[in-house]
């Protein structure tokens, strides 16, 4: 791999456009509420982290890999490793958005940094978002990917426990229906979130893999329900892959005044942690 060359793109910049419409929010409230109620309607205040559904990829089939994933090379570095995931993330929330408005992004790659691990060479890139709605800046984010390797086997990363006395504690099935769902809302063809044989025969994964975009919500949803609001920071980082058949728990402690740890979590182990934060909380 040449890193010169994957260092030269960072600072490159573009602009996207798009908007979750009304069906898209009722869609999207499908795949993510498993207590009924009543979707966000065309005006109505967008959740947080809904706008990941906002500015789908757009390649064509046959420009998509064989992982299901748009070619690199184009806006993303061409790094020359064949497992793409994303890794982690943090967001600033400015001002709302609402259901059927219109919204730009502004993305730059931040960062493009090779790294030596366990299994073989890492290449990290951080993109920075900048989303804008009818009032103007409304989102500040940074995402974080890293490429890897395929390793000839699955090896379990080290497992860190999950709390032992959370304030908040819910569970929801990893089905394969939700896998489905999630990736249709953000129209993610990822091969390792449906597709059981590409997953355990060519990724070597022990089953489909639980999207980290959508443990970040379930957690930012939870953090909104405990407190009654939207934060008005949230990070987040997949520490282990969490896998469908299973159920996922969704816990968080307190931490400092204003604040909440929250993590995902099956068989006692960690697969997510995040802190939402919320400014002027005593």
């Amino acid at each position: 791999m040449d890193q010169l060359n994957v260092k030269a793109w960072e600072g490159r910049a573009e602009e996207c456009h798009g908007g979750v419409s009304e069906i898209l929010a009722a869609q999207l409230h499908a795949t993510l509420s498993d207590k009924g109620g009543k979707a966000p309607a065309q005006g109505d205040p967008l959740p947080p982290l809904w706008h990941w559904s906002a500015f789908p990829p757009t390649a064509t089939m046959a420009e998509l890999g064989s992982d299901g994933h748009p070619p690199v090379g184009g806006f993303l570095p061409p790094v020359k490793l064949p497992r793409r995931m994303w890794a982690g993330g943090s967001l600033r929330f400015r001002a709302p958005i609402k259901v059927g408005e219109h919204l730009t992004r502004q993305s730059s790659i931040r960062s493009v940094t090779k790294k030596e691990g366990a299994g073989g060479p890492m290449v990290f890139v951080s993109v920075d978002h900048l989303i804008f709605g009818r009032a103007g800046l409304a989102i500040e984010e940074r995402q974080d990917i890293v490429y890897l390797n395929i390793p000839d086997e699955y090896k379990s990363p080290r497992k860190l426990p999950v709390p032992d006395h959370p304030v908040l504690h819910r569970v929801m099935p990893m089905t394969e229906t939700l896998l489905f769902r999630y990736s249709a809302v953000t129209f993610n063809a990822h091969r390792i979130h449906y597709d059981l044989p590409y997953a355990t025969m060519v990724e070597h994964y022990p089953g489909l893999v639980v999207h980290g975009p959508l443990q970040a919500q379930l957690l930012c949803q939870a953090a909104c329900h405990y407190r009654g609001r939207v934060p008005d920071h949230f990070d987040f980082r997949g520490v282990h892959p969490m896998f469908h058949g299973q159920t996922l728990d969704i816990m968080a402690i307190e931490a400092d005044a204003g604040s909440l740890q929250l993590f995902t979590g099956q068989e006692g182990h960690q697969g997510m942690q995040a802190t939402a934060l919320w400014q002027g909380t005593v």
